[in-house]
């Protein structure tokens, strides 16, 4: 499989244009585009009564100014400016009420497409992404959006319009007096230029920094509990302080690089105002305007310096936009890496009859961690899988239910080749326990109906009762209606463990895998677990993972997996007869005895 070679932020070529594009598109585009349009055109026909205004003021002080002047005419000019100023008002609310509806749309379909893909994505993408990382691009960079859609792309089109009409009437007006107040323009330009130069990858560095500090922050909230136990708070502390220093120094440095657009566009506003003044002075004294033109001409020389101060006081808030949207699109980009082919058919039960054949799996190229695998499960067959840590037990769980796909070799279920089967009709029969009991926080019949798409209550309350739940459930303050903490932390392990039992019978798979589905429980507790998964199991091909021997001892076949091939396969007695690898595992568990066990039968444990 080819791998694309990821390269940070900061070194890729310049894609402002492309990124800011494709955020206004959640914005503008789709069904949202008539609305956009309409917004638009409402924008122009209250920019164009902004600009109008001047010219009817000037106007108004000609009439002044001049001895012909009456006081019709003065009233004219002045009613005329007043109404372009109430025009520019009610319009320019229209046009800012429906630009901020867009924005909250744009955010809402960003987000709402960001989440969506997500769960499209194969395990191997959440396999190499930091928890806190991802959680950065969907709050951190997401609120870098929300920000420039809210304030700055309906600034960012007024300033446009604005300068465009400002531009015409100054020539319109006077060609002269326009070129001298247009001299300052470019110097504008290009001093905003080059600090987009500096701040467009400082942004960038402080979106991955940020990235970086919100995955360290989560890592340690999560594994709080060990930090508290080996006294590593002042660790924590101190790696935090370092990492938000490092946000620290980067954000001032970005925001001091756009922050410095203001004074310099205010500084050479005031220039290019006194350049006109003095100008337009000399062409009145000497004949060539009337004086009401040079005070229209400043107040347009106004109107043209402000969106260019404000687009330049945007920078800082685009940029780092385009700094969160990158990231964020690097996500909406990536590709899963399993998916169903253009012929794959549903999977259709026959028993539950399992095969492997010459399996070679690896999850980094050239790197194989499962080799030569071949096995068969029988309709109904309970498989125990063991073998030292590392071995590749979880990973033949994981290509079982096609959460990878395969090097070489085949796997069947009934016949039918997984890779050709639709994901989801394969898993809708492949229920899964795993050994960390994942709960949502939500009520405990709200975890149970998650199983399955219309479970009904009766449903649910049976399934408990089967996995030895429901009297627990029972004493809880709600009972079924009781609000489970985050991951359900207000239970102990072996209860999560017995509602995540009762939540796969609920899902009432044709086939089990159970990975380590009976650790860390108390012998009591593993009692009622194991009633319940052995309900759970009955009549159900089941693959069973597990370090203490003794759960599947009674298993139809034991595979012995190490170092990624199959060490040995059998039902219980044979594997001891055998006095292998099973044998010595098997003795080094249950009569104290080292991993050479007896003989000198040596064991040779093998990572993958």
């Amino acid at each position: 499989m080819e791998t694309r070679k990821r390269v940070p932020a900061t070194e890729k070529k310049d894609d402002t244009g492309l990124i800011l594009r494709r955020l206004v598109n959640y914005m503008a585009g789709g069904e949202s585009r008539t609305r956009f349009i309409v917004a638009m055109i409402v924008r122009i026909i209250a920019v164009a009564a902004l600009v109008a205004i001047p010219t009817f003021t000037g106007l108004a002080i000609d009439v002044i100014s001049s001895p012909d002047g009456t006081s019709q005419e003065l009233v004219r000019w002045s009613l005329l400016a007043i109404g372009a100023g109430v025009i520019f008002l009610v319009l320019s609310f229209i046009a800012e009420r429906t630009f901020s509806r867009l924005a909250t749309d744009g955010l809402y379909k960003l987000q709402r497409h960001l989440f969506e893909h997500m769960q499209t994505l194969s395990l191997s993408f959440f396999d190499r992404q930091p928890l806190g990382q991802l959680t950065s691009r969907v709050t951190n960079d997401t609120e870098a959006v929300a920000l420039f859609y809210e304030s700055a792309v309906a600034q960012i089109i007024r300033a446009i319009f604005q300068i465009l009409l400002v531009i015409i009437m100054m020539f319109i007006i006077s060609t002269q007096l326009a070129l001298v107040a247009l001299l300052i323009v470019p110097v504008m330009l290009l001093l905003t230029g080059a600090i987009q130069r500096v701040a467009t990858p400082a942004f960038a560095k402080l979106q991955e920094d940020l990235g970086d500090l919100s995955a360290f922050q989560e890592e340690t909230l999560s594994g709080n509990k060990v930090i508290t136990s080996n006294l590593r708070h002042d660790w924590a502390e101190d790696k935090n302080d370092d990492q938000a220093g490092d946000v620290f120094d980067v954000a001032s440095h970005a925001f001091f690089a756009s922050l410095l657009n203001f004074p310099l566009t205010q500084t050479l506003t005031m220039l290019q105002i006194a350049v006109v003044l003095m100008i337009g002075s000399l062409m009145v004294l000497d004949g060539q305007l009337e004086f009401g033109i040079v005070i229209a001409f400043i107040s347009y020389t106004a109107l043209l310096a402000s969106p260019l101060s404000e687009i330049a006081n945007l920078t800082a808030t685009s940029l780092n936009a385009v700094a969160g949207g990158r990231r964020v699109f690097n996500i909406i980009d990536e590709e899963a890496t399993v998916f169903d082919a253009p012929d794959a058919t549903d999977y259709q039960f026959k028993g539950g009859h399992v095969e492997f054949k010459d399996v070679d799996f690896s999850y980094v190229p050239g790197r194989k961690i499962l080799k030569h695998n071949t096995f068969e499960a029988k309709p109904g067959q309970k498989i125990g899988i063991c073998g030292p840590t590392g071995a590749g037990k979880s990973t033949i769980i994981n290509i079982l239910t096609r959460y990878y796909d395969i090097d070489s070799g085949t796997i069947l279920i009934d016949g039918q080749d997984i890779s050709k089967l639709t994901q989801v009709s394969l898993r809708q029969q492949v229920g899964v326990v795993l050994q960390e009991a994942f709960l949502f926080t939500d009520t405990v019949m709200n975890n149970l109906m998650y199983a399955r798409e219309g479970a009904t209550e009766e449903e649910c309350i049976e399934a408990a009762k089967q996995a030895n739940a429901h009297e627990f459930i029972m004493n809880l303050p709600q009972g079924y209606d009781t609000l489970m903490t985050e991951r359900g932390a207000n239970l102990s392990q072996g209860q999560r463990q017995m509602i995540t039992i009762a939540r796969a019978m609920v899902a009432n798979p044709k086939m089990l895998i159970l990975d380590e589905a009976t650790s860390n429980v108390d012998t009591r507790t593993e009692k009622l677990i194991q009633e319940g998964l052995e309900r759970l199991m009955s009549g159900r091909t089941s693959f069973v993972i597990a370090h203490r021997l003794s759960t599947i001892r009674d298993s139809h076949n034991i595979m012995v997996v190490n170092g990624g091939e199959i060490e040995e396969f059998g039902p219980h007695d044979e594997l001891m007869a055998r006095k292998g690898f099973y044998y010595n595992l098997y003795m080094s568990q249950f009569k104290g005895k080292g991993p050479a066990g007896e003989a000198g039968i040596e064991m040779d444990f093998v990572a993958t």
